[in-house]
Formats: C-alpha cells, structure tokens, sequence
C-alpha cells in the first residue's frame, strides 16, 4: 500500500500543475494571460452541479465528472482546436489509465470510471458536464470581451452553439443579456444602469 500512496502523491502533484497551465485557445484571441485549465475545471463543475440540478440529473456526480474533465493535460497539454487538426491530443481514457496504473486499485478504477462516463457522452450527469464545459467558456469569453477582446466573441458563439441541455441554453442565453458585473450591482441593490 505504501508504494501505491506514494503514486497517489505523486499524482496529487501532477495534478497542482495544471494550476499553471494556461488554457492555450485564448491566445489566439489576443488574451495574453489566459485562464488556468485548473480555474477553468473549477468553475466548470460549480456550473455542472448547477446544470444537473435544474435538469434533474445528480449534482454530485455531473461536478465529479467536471473535476476530472481535462485531468489528462497535465500530460498532454491544452491542444486547442486549431491544434487538433495537427495533432490528437491522446485520448483522455488512455492517458487516465496511464496516470492512474500505480494507484489502490479501488481508486484507479473509480477514477476511470469517471473520466470514460464523461467521454461516453450517454448519462445525463455527463452531458450536463460537458454542457458546464462549454457554458463556462461562454462565461470567460464574456469576461475577456469585457476587458476589451473582442476576438473572444468566436468562442463564445461557437461554446453557446454547442450547448445541448434545456437548461444550459437558457443559462447561456441569461448570460448573454449580462454585463459581467450586474451581479454585483443587485447584490449592491443598484438599479440597473447606476
């Protein structure tokens, strides 16, 4: 066992790399430092629990499968869209078994588990996530529209096209009627437009 937590550790510091990965489509924007992948799961599986929710499917599960989403890059890096026209960026349930083969045995199978649910698109809980994924990019790209890149908007067109579950669209369509900062002002009990 102590051999196996000693991969767990090593895995947990794998893991804190992505913290200082940078989410790489952005640059094309013009953004010149562009959210963190580990920043960018975070928000992804708040927005997953909450997708889940009003869908009816298990919060819980639908952030679980978001936290692991993008796991793989600490191995393979953020490839873009652009970048996957060149190159695969290795497929998420290999590099898993790959990161996770060392592990207790009842943990490397529960993390599989996750990420091949996640990348089998067929449960409620993952198409939530994988909704959550594309509504926190609406949500960053209106954040760095925000602060005058315009190029953003492509991204968040093409993240809202993308968009499959009832409450995800409305979510994003409410998001596109927003200034990135109205939450602040109703919180304030400003009137609109103060």
């Amino acid at each position: 066992m102590t051999d196996q937590l000693k991969e767990v550790a090593h895995f947990l510091w794998e893991a804190g790399t992505l913290k200082n990965a940078r989410r790489t489509g952005w640059w094309m924007a013009g953004v010149r430092d562009p959210e963190s992948i580990a920043e960018h799961a975070w928000r992804t599986a708040v927005i997953a629990s909450v997708i889940a929710t009003l869908e009816g499917a298990d919060a819980a599960r639908a952030a679980h499968l978001a936290v692991w989403h993008d796991s793989q890059e600490t191995r393979t890096g953020d490839v873009n869209h652009l970048g996957k026209k060149y190159a695969e960026p290795g497929d998420a349930v290999a590099v898993t078994a790959d990161q996770t083969a060392g592990m207790p045995e009842a943990l490397r199978t529960a993390v599989r588990a996750v990420v091949a649910e996640y990348e089998a698109k067929q449960t409620p809980e993952a198409l939530c996530a994988r909704d959550a994924d594309k509504l926190e990019c609406v949500l960053q790209g209106l954040e760095y529209r925000n602060q005058g890149y315009a190029s953003a908007q492509r991204w968040i067109d093409n993240s809202r096209a993308r968009i499959v579950t009832g409450s995800g669209q409305r979510l994003a369509d409410e998001l596109l009627a927003q200034a990135p900062l109205d939450w602040l002002r109703a919180a304030m009990g400003e009137k609109a437009g103060q």
